[in-house]
């Protein structure tokens, strides 16, 4: 878990980039290159501006809109292409914290979870993550109208063909949450909803 991403040195995070794609460190020197497995999940926040408010309901952003820029520009393309999901999280409002939630028990969640899991297994003997791209294409199968909504989410967003596929890999995960063999458009829009740090570049 990296809290405050953006404010880690931008040769630290680059560094990411190839662990998080191969699941690998290779560490080379003069003589001898040494290769280590490095499979994680790499979970991460973020302010939406230097002071915090930016978008906010309550409270007043102080930000020019050149140090948003700067600020988000922080974290590279390729690295926010490797990062399936960008999830917005609201401030709560007065009185939020104290209350009692009426969601979901976590016990029903990992149910859930455990089931996709095992559609996921037995479908194609492993998890949607390790699915390479003619294995995605094939699980993936997808109606003209569905190829339309990602050909223009692709054009709005300007993904990058990496991020097109990770974005079909949770819609998949997604649709075997729901319980759905098939990948339909409701999938995809939720899946296309959380690359929500690809819509600044739009």
């Amino acid at each position: 878990f990296l809290d405050e991403l953006p404010e880690f040195h931008r040769h630290v995070l680059e560094v990411l980039r190839e662990p998080l794609e191969s699941g690998e460190v290779r560490i080379s020197r003069a003589k001898a290159q040494a290769v280590y497995p490095a499979r994680f999940q790499l979970v991460a926040a973020m302010n939406p501006c230097p002071c915090g408010y930016h978008g906010a309901a309550e409270g007043d952003c102080t930000c020019t809109p050149d140090q948003i820029r700067r600020y988000r520009d922080k974290i590279s393309g390729p690295l926010l292409d490797r990062i399936d999901m960008h999830v917005p999280v609201r401030l709560l409002k007065r009185g939020e914290l104290q209350s009692k939630g009426e969601g979901e028990r976590s016990t029903v969640v990992r149910e859930r979870v455990i089931a996709a899991r095992q559609r996921q297994l037995d479908r194609q003997g492993k998890a949607n993550h390790q699915l390479s791209v003619p294995e995605l294409e094939r699980v993936c199968a997808l109606t003209p109208a569905n190829k339309n909504l990602l050909e223009d989410a692709i054009e709005k967003l300007g993904l990058s063909s990496r991020a097109y596929h990770r974005v079909l890999k949770v819609a998949r995960t997604l649709a075997d949450m729901s319980g759905s063999e098939s990948l339909e458009t409701v999938h995809i829009s939720e899946a296309l909803g959380y690359r929500t740090l690809d819509r600044r570049k739009g």
